[in-house]
């Protein structure tokens, strides 16, 4: 039910964070995991950690935000793997600025990264995925597709926004049996997240006593829900934004 074993997934943003644990948890279950990103040596390392793990894996360098490097990318991935079976949406950014200091250079930016390239991602995946006779997209969005926060209106729009492409899409797609859901990240100890505890004074604290489970998300917590959204154990699952937050957003 959870065998991943022949497949071939592609993991935007996937060389660290939460990307990576998500990696990390398609290649134990037995999927050839593609990392699709931008920095060839993150890349490569993580290329190596999940050969280790699975059925092999590799790199291929992408700018998520041009629809040629997408396009490129997934050409690239059927030349190489002969197939393509899932997608997973983790690419993204943000910018902390409340929204009478943000330029619309930025807001572009995080929109285009974080949204319009899962839009792109998908669309380039959707034959490949139509012609294998379904497929799995997890998109990955966040607790602020669900709630505000006044310094990343950016981003809340952007995963806000994450949750109903997710819907249309499903919906759209559900007769090509293909699934897409959305995994929604609450505090994670990610390199961002550590840069946020710098900027925001008091963070950490907060979220430690706003969080039920009384700590930070680990990327390894995402592992078995990545499993989970891409193995035929979700086949009946489609349409679906999931909190993986420790209980933080059932307290607000």
């Amino acid at each position: 039910m959870f065998d991943l074993k022949g497949k071939v997934a592609i993991v935007t943003g996937g060389n660290g964070g939460i990307g990576l644990g998500m990696a990390r948890g398609l290649a134990k279950a037995g999927a050839r995991v593609v990392v699709a990103a931008r920095n060839k040596e993150k890349s490569n390392a993580a290329v190596r950690e999940l050969q280790a793990l699975g059925a092999g894996a590799l790199g291929i360098g992408v700018d998520v935000t041009e629809e040629k490097s997408v396009s490129a990318m997934v050409a690239e991935t059927m030349e190489r793997c002969d197939r393509l079976d899932i997608l997973v949406n983790n690419a993204g950014i943000n910018i902390r600025k409340p929204a009478q200091d943000l330029s619309l250079e930025e807001w572009r930016q995080v929109m285009d990264t974080n949204l319009t390239s899962a839009f792109l991602c998908s669309r380039s995946a959707y034959p490949h995925l139509k012609r294998a006779g379904g497929g799995k997209i997890v998109n990955v969005g966040s607790m602020l597709s669900i709630f505000g926060a006044a310094f990343a209106p950016a981003y809340g729009a952007s995963k806000g926004g994450i949750v109903q492409l997710t819907k249309s899409l499903a919906t759209a797609w559900a007769r090509d049996n293909i699934q897409v859901n959305a995994v929604l990240p609450g505090w994670v100890d990610t390199d961002l997240t550590r840069r946020a505890r710098q900027e925001i004074a008091g963070l950490n604290d907060r979220v430690l006593a706003g969080t039920p489970a009384g700590r930070w998300g680990s990327i390894d917590d995402f592992a078995g829900i990545a499993v989970f959204l891409t193995s035929p154990a979700s086949d009946f699952l489609t349409g679906a934004a999931i909190p993986l937050d420790g209980g933080y957003s059932t307290l607000l």
